[in-house]
């Protein structure tokens, strides 16, 4: 019989994929109480589906569901409408729900310890959420629920539609209304979960623990002078950058394409996306990997670690199109089931051909 992990074991799993534990003395006290611990993502359906919303995320779905946690994933349609997503067309917007599921299922999601539920179906069988909305209203102020206007992607809350407003108030009513334990979002979406966690307690509710993951890189960097979660926010990959994000059904040219015009200054670790993709991606699936460079450079080595990897490249031992090329034959081996998944699957690849007509509003 396989022995139990430890509780110590059980947050260190979830550290390795975590930039912030809100907090880590009170996701503790879960795993102590033994009771069903449940974890929440909400996603807006908005267009194709890029690695880190789809591989990388199942990569971090597993990690939790092995620690004994159920996940739900909230398949945020009526927030992509509020946020205008695909130009506010709901028809649309479940299309590009549908083509998210069949992502996650093809690219190695625990599905047993996983449940999908659309907010637009849930919040109309439940008419008491917009009770638990309206009393979150009640105790944060304009100015507060204004700062977290950053989860809907906008830089500037001010001069926006009301949406901006009723947004973070209902994302705050869905921890509740979820039944979960942990918000267990983005670093993008650290201020609603804070707001939730200020709010709760003035409701006689029980405040989330707060598990933020990382934010990974978008391909293409954009150097700036903003510092600490803005920052990381603004680096992001994106899907209204296409160049900057590897797509969960992109062809093998178009992966090595994205790779090959990719940011990654020879030398440095800091804010190099192509470590980055490394580290959260491919040695979360791979245990060694083969590296080529050309004989007079060392020629081809086996690497058993990210930091073996991260070493030799600050210590300029690899070349950044050597270290390009190498990544994106492991990325590209990740989303080959996914690409046959869509190719020979006939709903999946019904809609995969629908979203890609659809035009990105933003």
């Amino acid at each position: 019989m396989a022995k139990e992990s430890s509780i110590d074991d059980k947050i260190d799993l979830i550290k390795s994929f975590a930039d912030e534990i809100v907090t880590e003395e009170e996701l503790r006290e879960l795993f102590k109480s033994k009771k069903k611990i449940i974890a929440y993502d909400g996603f807006e359906p908005s267009g194709q589906i890029h690695i880190a919303q789809g591989l990388m995320r199942a990569i971090t779905v597993n990690k939790l569901t092995s620690t004994g946690i159920k996940f739900r994933f909230w398949v945020a349609d009526w927030f992509a409408m509020l946020n205008n997503k695909l130009g506010g067309d709901l028809e649309k917007i479940k299309i590009v729900g549908e083509y998210f599921i069949e992502v996650w299922k093809a690219c190695g999601l625990d599905l047993k310890n996983v449940e999908f539920i659309w907010a637009s179906d849930f919040i109309k069988k439940n008419p008491d959420y917009w009770e638990t909305v309206l009393k979150i209203s009640m105790n944060a102020s304009v100015q507060r629920v204004l700062r977290c206007g950053q989860i809907m992607g906008r830089e500037d809350s001010i001069g926006g539609p009301s949406a901006q407003i009723l947004y973070p108030l209902m994302q705050a009513a869905d921890i509740y209304h979820l039944e979960a334990n942990i918000a267990q979002l983005g670093m993008d979406q650290r201020k609603v979960n804070m707001l939730a966690r200020e709010v709760f307690p003035k409701l006689g509710l029980k405040a989330p623990v707060a598990v933020h993951h990382h934010m990974l890189l978008g391909l293409q960097f954009q150097d700036n002078n903003l510092e600490g979660v803005d920052r990381k926010i603004a680096m992001k990959m994106s899907k209204s950058k296409p160049n900057s994000a590897i797509f969960m059904t992109d062809s093998r040219e178009q992966v090595f394409s994205k790779f090959s015009k990719a940011f990654c200054p020879e030398g440095q670790e800091k804010d190099n996306p192509i470590l980055e993709y490394a580290k959260y991606i491919v040695f979360e699936k791979f245990d060694k990997i083969t590296l080529e460079r050309p004989s007079k450079f060392g020629g081809t080595i086996t690497l058993g670690g990210y930091e073996e990897l991260r070493d030799l490249f600050v210590e300029k031992k690899i070349h950044p199109q050597d270290l390009k090329n190498t990544i994106a034959k492991y990325i590209d081996n990740l989303l080959e089931p996914v690409r046959a998944h869509f190719e020979k699957n006939a709903k999946a690849k019904k809609l995969s051909e629908q979203v890609r007509k659809f035009e990105i509003t933003r």
